[in-house]
């Protein structure tokens, strides 16, 4: 069994990262049960409007304060996607809350204005804007995070002493990082996990087109404009420069993470990613490696098993 997975370099990894295409249709088509309830909810960040769903079991009350899994999917995914995840999640008594991203599935995009503002404006005033969509950008994504988990803490059936996040490639670093940077996280599960994204920031390229966008002399990529394979979403490169939750573990004070790998790992080496935030991370932990399965194996024949490991976690941490 190759537990760590093949060196490929992380460039390598924008050209491929949750290519859903495959999958989409076995994680979206779940039917919702009759003892699962779902509705639709509003989260503000930063001004920009995202679209949840919020999952919950039908034998809750509204008195009822439940056990919380938030989940977002990472480079490229949307909400849907987790629908399966979600369901059973909510069938085992969970509440459970899928959001996208800024500028992703249903959620409205960042609105930048394209022309200069009127010389004398005070509150509302008028201006040709454009909607950025379908960028990466962990700095952003991380703020969409940050702001679901403000949004939890007044939805009344929400228990805020037992929240817990998950996330699957890119947003498996983005969970980790939450972890680091908030206490209200009670458990963490991570699979696939992308743990680091310096290589892609810490490029001359990246460097020139931060300073090309200062200057105003480029702007954002358009939606769908960058798509390798089946892959959507351009990374906006320079972001990523301080992104490394791979070197915060010591930073996590004792949340409880769980880190689900590929055997056959073909984006990026798991020795440098979640095999190496495990073996640095002093609190509770647990790391399996599902043996002769891809990347993209863990959303099709390693599916149940993941799917398994995460409710497993969430049970022995949040309930």
């Amino acid at each position: 069994m190759n537990t760590a997975g093949k060196a490929i370099p992380m460039l390598f990894l924008i050209s491929f990262l949750l290519s859903f295409s495959s999958i989409g249709s076995a994680q979206t088509s779940s039917t919702v049960p009759d003892n699962v309830q779902v509705r639709s909810a509003d989260i503000w960040s930063e001004g920009t409007r995202l679209t949840a769903t919020v999952y919950s079991p039908t034998s809750a009350s509204a008195a009822d304060r439940l056990p919380t899994i938030l989940m977002a999917h990472g480079w490229g995914g949307v909400a849907a996607q987790l629908r399966r995840d979600a369901i059973s999640f909510a069938q085992h008594g969970y509440l459970v809350v899928t959001f996208d991203y800024r500028g992703w599935g249903e959620s409205d995009g960042r609105i930048i204005a394209t022309e200069k503002l009127p010389g004398e404006h005070e509150g509302s005033f008028t201006v040709q804007v454009r909607e950025i969509r379908e960028i990466v950008d962990p700095v952003d994504m991380l703020a969409d995070w940050e702001n679901a988990m403000h949004w939890l803490q007044a939805e009344p059936q929400v228990d805020t002493d037992r929240i817990g996040v998950w996330g699957s490639s890119q947003s498996g670093g983005y969970v980790v990082e939450m972890a680091a940077r908030d206490q209200r996280i009670k458990a963490v599960h991570s699979q696939v996990s992308s743990l680091s994204g310096r290589s892609i920031g810490e490029t001359v390229q990246a460097y020139n087109e931060a300073t090309l966008r200062a200057r105003g002399e480029l702007s954002y990529p358009q939606a769908g404009a960058t798509v390798v394979g089946n892959l959507r979403g351009a990374p906006i490169a320079n972001r990523f420069a301080n992104y490394s939750p791979v070197d915060r573990m010591h930073e996590i004070e004792g949340t409880p993470i769980q880190f689900v790998l590929a055997g056959e790992e073909e984006l990026f080496d798991n020795r440098d990613h979640g095999i190496l935030a495990h073996d640095r991370y002093e609190g509770p932990k647990n790391l399996v490696v599902i043996p002769g399965i891809s990347h993209y194996g863990i959303y099709r024949e390693a599916w149940r098993q993941a799917h398994d490991l995460a409710l497993a976690w969430f049970d022995r941490h949040l309930k």
